[in-house]
């Protein structure tokens, strides 16, 4: 790869919610940029006037910043190349577009929608494959410039070459080579004169100065179009990079909508936004989407710092990504073992607030260390935490019965371990723990049987973090008062 820095753009359009295949293209391109001392943009790609969806655009820009992945230019904090919106941008298209017609790399078209649907079915019919049949491609450019000048509705379309082949070069797949006769010649200026993609993009990335374009494979099948418009123009061509498909979790086909909504059902999302609110970690994310399309060992646990020292176009990799939820999962969790417990700890606070507990900054210090193994989620503190920050538990009765005894014996075991504590000074796990393990031997139960009881007697449920290192946290008095709530269950069953 050059040493020579990199100016990169991820450009979304705010047609919905911000997506993983899109989080994906801005990581690369913010690697790529830092990796080389160069310069990450933000553009938003708007001009799809009736899909554009009131919100999304901010969503982006929340993404992002939600990533980590701070770009250098951008709508919001602009730049030495904006506007940063397409919109914003009309009066460079349309005089990029007249330049094309000028030199005769484009015509006017002034079909009506009407005459290109007629002509599309009979195609069809004929098992052709549709496409622009030509009917304003010779007309004589006098006649027009006369209609345009009569004010009839037009668009601008780009003359593809008729013979011959375009080879365009893509950094991963090497030189893609199509054959002319199959070429269309597609819109690039609408009647609204706004630009189409294909207009807009490829003067967006000249005049930004963009030198690497990651996009996302589909665009390989209008890749002819776009390099025969960067030579028309006869401009240097970036570097082209079209990554790797999505496939569905099981690796069969395409990422679909069905499949995102399944995904929701069983708690993932492919939805930054959702991510953030399900308990994933931005770093957890990154790491899980940076392996999808990157060559590196997939079990590769890094941080963004040691992504972008790692980093190279060249190792990227053209086969289709499997969805692994599972693999989300594994890099979570393993990044949040890597957080401090003061970062963790206030991680987890605003998951708590949400479901309306006022969890105390210190107790939150104390219990991080007792539950951070356990969580795979940041969300997952309710699971394992919330009974801390309670002042008291509602244990379900048949859980206090533990297996082997009935209710008389688990009430007799309750009051025996409240015996037993309640004459200590205090319950750090220190003291208590030895008295409760004696009463163990000497009782003939088991350890799971007697601290079974007393776990859901503490906690009101029967998993949770290490016993006796939770009731040190909880404090003497809540597990007192617990215990013998338990015992009053035991003794009406």
């Amino acid at each position: 790869m050059s040493i020579k820095p990199a100016r990169t753009r991820v450009a979304p359009s705010p047609t919905g919610h911000m997506h993983l295949a899109t989080a994906r293209v801005a990581l690369y391109d913010y690697l790529l940029a830092k990796r080389t001392g160069g310069q990450f943009i933000l553009r938003i790609e708007d001009t799809d006037l009736k899909r554009t969806v009131p919100g999304a655009e901010q969503e982006i820009m929340d993404g992002l910043r939600w990533l980590g992945l701070e770009y250098d230019e951008g709508p919001d904090i602009g730049g030495k190349f904006g506007p940063y919106r397409q919109t914003e941008r009309r009066e460079i298209y349309q005089r990029h577009a007249r330049i094309l017609v000028d030199n005769g790399s484009a015509y006017p078209c002034f079909c009506a929608p009407d005459r290109l649907e007629k002509v599309r079915q009979e195609q069809m019919k004929r098992k052709e494959n549709p496409r622009y049949d030509g009917t304003c491609r010779a007309l004589d450019p006098d006649e027009a410039a006369k209609r345009m000048a009569n004010g009839e509705s037009y668009t601008i379309r780009f003359k593809m070459p008729r013979e011959g082949v375009t080879v365009a070069r893509d950094h991963l797949r090497g030189d893609i080579t199509t054959e002319n006769k199959q070429l269309n010649d597609y819109v690039l200026l609408k009647t609204d004169g706004l630009p189409t993609y294909h207009l807009a993009a490829i003067v967006d990335d000249h005049e930004m100065q963009i030198t690497h374009v990651l996009r996302g494979s589909e665009w390989l099948g209008t890749f002819p179009l776009h390099v025969n418009i960067v030579r028309a123009f006869g401009w240097e061509e970036p570097a082209w990079v079209h990554l790797s498909v999505f496939l569905k979790p099981s690796g069969k086909g395409k990422l679909s909508k069905r499949d995102t909504s399944l995904a929701m059902k069983d708690g993932y999302s492919v939805f930054i936004k959702d991510m953030n609110e399900l308990g994933y970690t931005p770093e957890g994310v990154n790491n899980w989407i940076a392996l999808m399309g990157w060559g590196v060992a997939e079990d590769d646990v890094m941080t963004i710092e040691q992504m972008i020292e790692r980093f190279t176009i060249d190792s990227l990799t053209p086969s289709p990504a499997a969805i692994n939820f599972q693999k989300l999962d594994h890099f979570n969790a393993t990044h949040i073992r890597l957080f401090t417990t003061e970062d963790l700890a206030a991680r987890l606070k605003p998951y708590f607030t949400r479901e309306g507990i006022s969890a105390d900054d210190s107790v939150l210090l104390k219990i991080v260390p007792l539950i951070r193994e356990r969580l795979v989620t940041l969300d997952d503190c309710i699971q394992f935490g919330a009974f801390f920050f309670k002042d008291e538990v509602a244990p379900n009765p048949e859980d206090l019965v533990t297996k082997g005894l009935d209710a008389k014996q688990s009430a007799e075991v309750a009051r025996r371990a409240y015996q037993i504590l309640a004459a200590q000074p205090d319950l750090s796990h220190e003291r208590c723990e030895p008295p409760m393990r004696a009463y163990v031997e000497e009782s003939g139960y088991s350890a799971g049987q007697v601290f079974g009881i007393l776990r859901v007697a503490v906690t009101g449920q029967k998993v949770s973090p290490p016993l006796f290192e939770s009731m040190e946290v909880i404090g003497r008095e809540k597990c007192l008062q617990r215990i013998k709530n338990a015992i009053e269950i035991l003794e009406k069953m």
